[in-house]
């Protein structure tokens, strides 16, 4: 398999950083829908979004993202300059593109244009008018319904890992973002179906890693100076958006500190809120809220607070705790 590699120096590790990227999300979920045999575990979304879709129109958007996905062009999965952009801002920023930039970007796709694509070259600033109409289109259908849900995971995801990086370093950090990515020495390696290339990152820009939850099972590279590069991947947890059943509860732990307690610990695979939780375990709000007390006393549990949300997420006990439990309990 080719595999892509970045040189990182001490310079591009201090100016790694985590973002969200709704554009990110509306093209991957695009090539979800084209191929939901290779996406499975989003089928449950895909039912959902082919129903909220009809009707809608999303042409020119399908168009530029074709399979099988070789080339999407830049300027619609730009790397995030903001942490946490909202669709408003991206679409804003995507409204504004250079016309000269949208022809270079379209000129790098290979074999003959489909026509609304044809026409966007033609006519760059009537044609980012219809996307951005389009994508706002998709985003209120598909995307919008779910997102709270989605930046949770995210955020969850963003936690965790910078929680690892500061017990473990930069080897921590990518230990386990995805098959396809090791780390070794000063050196990131990603799998990668196409490119078979080493770049040696400038000590300027570091790295963007974009946690992006329809892009499971995969992971992608992004990379158009001047900007930062970026790492499409897809965060932990992606199923339990659409799971409808609870996890499985490790029923020796259960013995030991209760039922409740142990399921709540095995729901946190992912750092959730009380209200998540709620919904996921059918417990009163205050049920949850005293054994998640309990259970943060204990040493199990730490709380993040993001925005107007606490996230709880399980400690290095707790996982050591849950990592004994036989695997067959």
């Amino acid at each position: 398999m080719p595999v892509l590699t970045w040189e990182f120096s001490a310079q591009d590790l201090a100016r790694t950083r985590f973002a969200r990227s709704p554009l990110g999300e509306v093209v991957t979920s695009v090539e979800v829908l084209k191929d939901p045999g290779r996406h499975a575990v989003h089928l449950p979304w895909v039912r959902q979004a082919a129903r909220r879709l009809a009707g809608v129109d999303w042409e020119l958007l399908s168009q530029l993202v074709r399979l099988p996905t070789v080339y999407v062009p830049d300027f619609l999965t730009p790397v995030p300059t903001a942490s946490s952009p909202t669709i408003e801002q991206a679409l804003a920023e995507l409204a504004a593109t250079d016309p000269a930039v949208v022809r270079r970007d379209l000129a790098r796709i290979k074999g003959e244009l489909p026509p609304l694509v044809a026409e966007l070259t033609r006519d760059p600033e009537s044609g980012l008018v219809r996307l951005a109409a389009e994508v706002r289109a998709y985003w209120d259908a598909a995307i919008a319904p779910h997102w709270a849900g989605i930046e949770r995971l995210a955020e969850g995801e963003i936690l965790r890992r910078a929680r690892q990086m500061s017990t473990g370093g930069p080897a921590a950090l990518f230990a386990d973002l995805h098959p396809l990515v090791t780390w070794e020495r000063d050196t990131l390696r990603i799998g990668h179906r196409l490119i078979d290339a080493h770049h040696r990152l400038d000590g300027e820009r570091g790295l963007v890693l974009v946690p992006t939850v329809f892009a499971w099972p995969g992971v992608f590279s992004q990379q158009n100076p001047p900007w930062q590069p970026g790492l499409v991947y897809p965060p932990r947890g992606v199923a339990t958006l659409w799971e409808t059943a609870g996890s499985a509860v490790p029923e020796g732990l259960a013995r030991v500190i209760g039922r409740t307690r142990a399921r709540l610990l095995a729901e946190l695979d992912t750092p959730a809120s009380t209200t998540e939780l709620v919904e996921r375990t059918g417990l009163s709000a205050p049920n949850v809220s005293h054994h998640l007390a309990a259970l943060r006393d204990a040493g199990l549990l730490a709380r993040h607070r993001t925005g107007r949300t606490v996230l709880y997420l399980r400690t290095d006990a707790a996982e050591l705790l849950l990592r004994s439990v036989p695997a067959g309990d």
